[in-house]
């Protein structure tokens, strides 16, 4: 069986399965609402970041949470991101500046930041320090200059998009991998991207089927049984539930690779389509 945690090469434990809260923009009590179902139903690994411009409200959710005793801070895996630019919480602005060009700042490194992130865990203000979004050759780049090492990779990575020679070099260098846009996307992608869903695919419908699941469960059960952490997003309540019943049972090897041969190398997270930038050029 799929562990339910991963230990961390920081040696702190991330839950296998997370809470992602982009594109939760609903007013603040219907945020408020599916963080506190979420808790709930026994979520405690929430996936943040200031891009999302939703912390606001998914920090005054929690802290009810915290006040009212339904969970303990230290029960929780939070997860946020130092995003490319911040004018303040909840107010990141655009990536690209008034001329159309990606707006970062060029004369600071990668490396740079990382060191300045190992001090913020020196200091006590954070517990562990990761990466995203980063190739193979980002990541022995970091490697190689990191103190301390990443102890995670976020990536997108769904049965479309498996991308298995970075998941096994992070892995081989012990360095968790956390999948965003585990279910590639689903109706939200399709909408905004005009993307393909693999929940829609034949092979995933049918081996759905055969376990009793639903493929939503099928394709994280797949994730979690490639010793990668998951976190789906959803805005209904009804979807909690069913995002976290996936640790009742196993995939086979051979539906396994069933599900292996389903790879498109095809991303369907694009910014290209929201920042009217290729970001991958």
């Amino acid at each position: 069986m799929a562990a339910t945690a991963l230990t961390l090469s920081s040696g702190h434990q991330m839950p296998a399965v997370g809470l992602g809260v982009w594109r939760m923009d609903s007013p603040a009590p219907a945020i408020r609402g599916l963080i506190h179902s979420a808790l709930r139903a026994g979520y405690r690994h929430f996936d943040c970041a200031a891009y999302y411009q939703n912390e606001a409200e998914v920090g005054d959710a929690l802290a009810e949470a915290f006040q009212t005793g339904l969970v303990k801070r230290a029960d929780l895996f939070i997860t946020n991101k130092n995003s490319y630019r911040s004018s303040g919480v909840g107010t990141t602005p655009s990536a690209l500046g008034d001329d159309g060009v990606l707006d970062i700042d060029a004369s600071i490194s990668l490396e740079t930041t990382w060191h300045v992130m190992e001090d913020l865990v020196s200091m006590g203000l954070v517990r562990s320090i990761g990466i995203s979004n980063y190739d193979i050759f980002l990541t022995r780049d970091c490697l190689a200059y990191a103190k301390i090492k990443p102890a995670v990779n976020q990536i997108e990575t769904h049965p479309y998009f498996q991308r298995d020679s970075l998941v096994k070099f992070c892995q081989k260098h012990g360095i968790c991998v956390t999948a965003h846009t585990p279910l590639s996307g689903s109706t939200a992608n399709t909408e905004r991207f005009g993307s393909v869903s693999c929940l829609d695919d034949p092979v995933i419908k049918s081996l759905a089927g055969k376990y009793g699941k639903t493929p939503v469960q099928l394709v994280l059960r797949w994730g979690l049984q490639r010793n990668t952490v998951v976190i789906p997003k959803t805005s209904k309540v009804e979807r909690l539930d069913e995002n976290l019943a996936v640790f009742d049972f196993d995939i086979s090897g051979e539906d396994m690779d069933k599900i292996k041969a389903l790879d498109r190398n095809y991303r369907t997270n694009n910014p290209a389509k929201f920042w009217g930038i290729d970001l991958y050029a």
